[in-house]
């Protein structure tokens, strides 16, 4: 595909945030029964401020050539008081695991405050969209004339031509400047979360809030993740054990050329259509790896020690759907508070505003649901892709997995 089909791409991603464009339901609309109250978008632009865009990219089929593709990849950019704003938040970040990276942290660490846009692509495409976001900062009026922005990753090098550098500055700049509020993002796969795998199934990037009251006012906390982790095996929704119900769909590769099946590493697994089998996948194969970046925000006001334990919260929410942050694992989230604006101010002495920890336990328990059904979002979102060397992973079915979670009781039947 040529280079201005990419650009075509990444203008429509971009601005094209509603979840409408996939008809899949999502874990709310099915009935899940997880916990909380979700906002009423049931996403992380449930609080205020909040924009996110996708550029998604997807070109070409068949045999990898590296530099030219298939290309299943993208990135994801999200504006914590959306993208006019250079009124800092307050932050925090954790790794689960830190086999990953997530630039700007040292300075989230040091200072407390995040002083940009988050963004999350593939592993080698962060220092591409890290330079794009100053680009795009420092040509700003108004805006900060430095940065260290925060740009975080996971590999999907299966699926996508990683090392062919496709994303450019340009998909990066108009993601930044289509990112929007007041609507639900795009699920599944998209922006970073475009060639990501998930507990087996198809991943990519999900979304979910709750709303909790806390002395007497409502606050939001919203999630954002972008999934390509665990074991099939492990996988739970609910406390149902989903992926052994559905423990065939292994990925495999849809074709018939030997020189693709027979590897230096051992044969590959042929697609059932191509004369394979849908058998659960050797128990060798699934072990636990990949990555999952999580991206927390509240309207209440927290300061950046308690977001960091509102960020080690993710874990929890992680390892309630099966994931145990494996040795080669990226497990990395960060957390904001869009609350007390103008707490960045170089004049004078600034008041903040801030719950005491008393009183936070119903914020962590939002984080935990909200990453929950962020991960589920991102599952039931997910088409079916078959990307580079023609290896293909499956989406998680939703008629088989309805039928699990009835089995156990979960579902009404």
């Amino acid at each position: 595909m040529c280079f201005s089909r990419f650009v075509s791409l990444a203008l429509l991603a971009s601005v094209s945030g509603l979840h409408a464009q996939t008809a899949k339901p999502r874990a709310r609309d099915l009935g899940i029964p997880i916990g909380g109250t979700a906002g009423p978008l049931d996403a992380i632009t449930d609080v205020p401020g909040v924009e996110v865009g996708h550029t998604t990219l997807i070109a070409g089929e068949g045999r990898l050539t590296i530099g030219k593709g298939p290309v299943r990849t993208g990135v994801t950019v999200i504006h914590p008081r959306g993208k006019t704003s250079n009124d800092a938040v307050f932050s925090a970040w954790f790794t689960l695991n830190g086999n990953g990276e997530m630039t700007g942290t040292t300075w989230i660490e040091e200072s407390g405050f995040l002083e940009g846009p988050i963004a999350i692509t593939n592993t080698h495409s962060v220092g591409e969209v890290r330079d794009a976001i100053l680009r795009w900062q420092v040509g700003k009026p108004g805006l900060q004339p430095w940065g260290l922005p925060v740009v975080a990753e996971t590999y999907d090098g299966g699926l996508n031509d990683i090392s062919g550098f496709h994303v450019r500055p340009e998909h990066v700049i108009a993601t930044l400047d289509g990112a929007r509020g007041g609507v639900v993002p795009a699920e599944g796969n998209v922006g970073g979360g475009t060639g990501m795998i998930c507990h087996g199934f198809k991943g990519g990037i999900g979304t979910s809030s709750r709303r909790v009251t806390i002395l007497g006012t409502q606050y939001t906390v919203g999630v954002l993740v972008q999934c390509n982790y665990g074991s099939r095996a492990d996988l739970r929704v609910a406390g149902v054990p989903v992926g052994e119900e559905i423990a065939d769909l292994a990925s495999c590769v849809a074709t018939r050329d030997s020189t693709l099946l027979n590897t230096a590493r051992g044969r590959r697994r042929p697609c059932s259509d191509m004369g394979g089998d849908d058998a659960p996948a050797p128990v060798e194969q699934e072990h636990e790896m990949g990555s999952i970046i999580v991206v927390v925000a509240t309207d209440a006001p927290l300061l950046p020690h308690q977001l960091k334990r509102l960020a080690t919260r993710v874990s929890l929410g992680i390892g309630r759907m099966g994931g145990v942050g494996g040795n080669s694992s990226g497990d990395i989230f960060v957390a904001f508070s869009t609350a007390n604006s103008g707490a960045a101010s170089a004049q004078g002495v600034t008041p903040v505003q801030l719950l005491p920890n008393d009183q936070i336990n119903a914020l962590f328990w939002a984080t935990v649901q909200a990453t929950e059904q962020s991960i589920l979002n991102a599952l039931l979102a997910a088409d079916t892709m078959t990307g580079a060397n023609y290896f293909r992973v499956y989406a998680m079915p939703h008629d088989r997995f309805l039928a699990a979670m009835r089995k156990y009781g979960r579902l009404k039947p």
